[in-house]
């Protein structure tokens, strides 16, 4: 028994049966048919592993994969096989996740079909046009990688600090630190001129350059 995939009503896709694989579909030319025997419990199943909340996001999503498996100007069944599977294998978690996996694996099928010209292209100039088109479909899908991972929080970096060690009388400080030079002029060969002369506190006045620099020349 297969049950064909309709709109009437919003019925939220639930976690029932979680665990049990998820209905395989069929193409009529009428319908996307869900193949599994109670029609409740198969759009459950699609609808959980391609991270549909409810009957009209499922039957957008299929909607969508469906018009980007399209082969000669007809949709091909088995292409879109091939998308659902790679959605279920990347596992959606919300509408978002359900968006972009949907758009990865449409984007994935675009660079199969532009290698596959690439290889049946003798044409110099059309195989630097499919080549370029390659190209920005590749970098795409990366960059499509890199945005699910940053959304499922694995984007960050951490950053370890490692064989710290302090003197007696230092302060360490965790964070951006701003340094500043300062203009220091003393006699040649005094304390000063040798750079032994300890930096100004944050709490010192700020000394007068001119004095500093008539008390080097006396």
């Amino acid at each position: 028994m297969t049950t064909a995939l309709t709109r009437n009503g919003t019925t939220p896709v639930t976690k029932h049966d979680r665990g049990k694989p998820s209905p395989r579909i069929k193409l009529t030319p009428e319908h996307i048919v869900i193949q599994h025997p109670d029609a409740e419990a198969g759009e459950r199943l699609l609808g959980e592993a391609l991270g549909a909340v409810d009957r009209d996001a499922l039957h957008g999503i299929l909607k969508q994969l469906m018009k980007a498996s399209v082969i000669l100007q007809k949709p091909d069944e088995a292409n879109l096989a091939f998308m659902v599977s790679m959605m279920k294998s990347i596992a959606p978690r919300d509408s978002l996740e359900a968006m972009l996996t949907a758009q990865m694996v449409s984007v994935h099928v675009a660079t199969m079909r532009s290698a596959c010209r690439l290889a049946f292209t003798e044409d110099l100039a059309q195989q630097e046009g499919v080549a370029r088109t390659m190209t920005r479909l590749a970098r795409t899908f990366a960059a499509q990688i890199e945005a699910l991972n940053r959304h499922r929080g694995k984007g960050e970096r951490p950053i370890t600090v490692q064989n710290l060690s302090v003197q007696d009388g230092g302060r360490a400080i965790v964070g951006n630190v701003a340094q500043h030079a300062h203009l220091t002029v003393g006699e040649p060969g005094s304390a000063t001129d040798a750079g032994l002369v300890p930096s100004r506190d944050a709490g010192d006045p700020e000394p007068n350059l001119a004095e500093v620099l008539r008390g080097a020349t006396a």
